[in-house]
């Protein structure tokens, strides 16, 4: 097992700095395996003991996988000089875990994004040959209808030139302003913005709520993230 800096340990759960843990330590609020610990530079293999601060005992995380709820205004990117990214919506030590989104929300678009340092696992996700879903919630302008449906299910050629893979629309309310469900097993550029604009009906507000079995958590305001369990990190597994 690999060992590394207790203060290193401490900060990956995003909780306290390196910082802040090397004054709980010198306090004597740092134990490992019951004895208090007052340098964090000493090297432990954290799946090999048990590391207590202030009383807490740490879930140590071989990997990090985070659902956050994207607000609008926020790039999908770990950084970017045209605006601020997801990255910017977490503590700073979890930005310096070189964590990635796994997929692209456009700016405007809102909600359940997942954020991981899992390079393998999120790139099987997103691969159309593993057929995992993505679904949406659209509002559009213009009135939808069953023609759509079958548009969307047949697999729509784009004035642009792409082929898309079969999809679900499902309509919610169908008026001069509509709201439906979108089911994606691929993820192009805009491409839910791009199918329903070649229908007409051009998208106004887009939120992504579920990715393969795992659904938005509506506990989370816009803006904020939490880890996923231990289950949750299952069951994207046996997606792929």
């Amino acid at each position: 097992m690999e060992q590394q800096r207790l203060d290193k340990i401490i900060a990956s759960t995003g909780k306290w700095s390196r910082r802040e843990a090397k004054e709980l330590a010198r306090r004597g609020l740092v134990t490992v395996n019951g004895a208090a610990v007052c340098s964090v530079e000493k090297k432990f293999a954290p799946e090999a003991v048990e590391i207590s601060v202030n009383g807490e005992v740490l879930s140590y995380r071989r990997v990090t996988w985070i659902m956050m709820n994207k607000p609008g205004g926020y790039l999908s990117a770990t950084e970017d000089g045209r605006g601020k990214t997801v990255l910017d919506l977490l503590p700073r030590e979890l930005q310096k875990q070189k964590l990635f989104p796994v997929g692209r929300l456009d700016k405007d678009t809102e909600g359940l994004l997942l954020l991981t340092d899992e390079g393998g696992l999120a790139h099987a996700l997103l691969s159309p040959k593993r057929h995992v879903d993505k679904v949406y919630y659209t509002r559009t302008k213009g009135r939808l209808t069953e023609e759509d449906c079958q548009a969307f299910a047949s697999g729509m050629s784009l004035p642009d030139g792409l082929q898309c893979q079969p999809a679900r629309l499902e309509i919610l309310l169908a008026d001069k302003e509509s709201e439906a469900r979108v089911t994606l097993r691929e993820g192009k550029f805009h491409q839910v913005k791009r199918m329903l604009a070649a229908r007409g009906k051009p998208v106004l507000y887009l939120e992504r709520v579920q990715m393969g079995t795992l659904p938005l958590d509506r506990g989370l305001a816009r803006g904020a993230f939490r880890f996923l369990t231990e289950e949750e990190i299952a069951g994207l597994r046996a997606l792929v």
